[in-house]
């Protein structure tokens, strides 16, 4: 099982990006998948996930700013993320597994840095 995340990068307070994690060697349809994010000497928090039933969940830090979606034609998960601010900035990992709270594998990650 492979999962690579695709879209981090450096943008300042107020603005948007927009990550997608491709799997191979699994499907997503079926799976829980999503995304995870990890600060430096802070746990891995979940931010967005969708079921395997479909249903979405949210890191209570979104607030509305962030969307989870998927493609499962093409085994992609997507993360448009709008209004970063700098506590945003962290490693993110997508993520998949049986159910949501058995998500046990992840990505490599991808880095997100947002200025003030």
């Amino acid at each position: 099982v492979r999962l690579v995340e695709f879209g981090g990068g450096l943008v300042q307070a107020g603005g948007s990006l927009n990550l997608s994690c491709v799997a191979s060697g699994t499907t997503f349809s079926g799976n829980a998948r999503g995304w995870y994010r990890q600060a430096p000497g802070e746990e891995r928090d979940l931010v967005a996930v969708i079921g395997a039933n479909g249903i979405q969940m949210f890191g209570e830090f979104v607030r509305d700013r962030f969307t989870v979606s998927g493609d499962e034609a093409k085994n992609i998960v997507y993360l448009e993320m709008n209004n970063l601010q700098p506590e945003d900035t962290a490693m993110y990992y997508c993520g998949t597994g049986p159910r949501i709270y058995s998500i046990d594998v992840f990505g490599q990650g991808t880095q997100v840095t947002v200025t003030s």
